[in-house]
């Protein structure tokens, strides 16, 4: 069985460090969880969200490290895409992937940013289609849990 989070994102994706690219596999699979958020530089409501994330990210991931997030850039140049994508901790669809961003945002229903999908790593179901809000709550690392 293939893994749908590969066929949505490809084989890799990019690093944290920037430079590097890391296999779609090794954060998916049986028991993982993974988060696409979707957001842009220019967007101020992003730009307040984003820092928050991080934060939040840091500790979910030290709790549970069968969890990622894959950042889905809306950026309008490279440079945007890079400027912000060095702030944050966690993974990114390349900025030249626009094809496989809009696919993604049609398949979800993202209609604006920033979104926060939350998905089954080895299904690629939706566990969470509001993962921005669900951050609001101290619990909500129990609900992002596969079932």
């Amino acid at each position: 069985m293939s893994n749908k989070i590969v066929e949505y994102l490809g084989g890799t994706v990019k690093g944290n460090n920037g430079s590097n690219f890391v296999s779609t596999e090794s954060f998916t699979g049986s028991g993982k969880v993974v988060g696409l958020y979707f957001s842009a530089h220019w967007c101020p409501p992003c730009r307040s969200f984003t820092p928050e994330l991080a934060r939040k990210y840091t500790k979910y991931k030290q709790q549970y490290p069968s969890f990622e997030i894959v950042f889905v850039s809306s950026d309008r140049s490279e440079n945007d895409f890079d400027s912000y994508f060095s702030e944050m901790p966690w993974l990114a669809l390349p900025f030249n992937e626009e094809g496989k961003k809009n696919k993604l945002m049609a398949q979800f229903g993202v209609r604006g940013i920033p979104a926060l999908v939350i998905l089954n790593g080895d299904t690629g179901k939706v566990i969470s289609k509001d993962g921005r809000a669900d951050t609001a709550s101290e619990t909500y690392p129990t609900r992002w849990k596969i079932q």
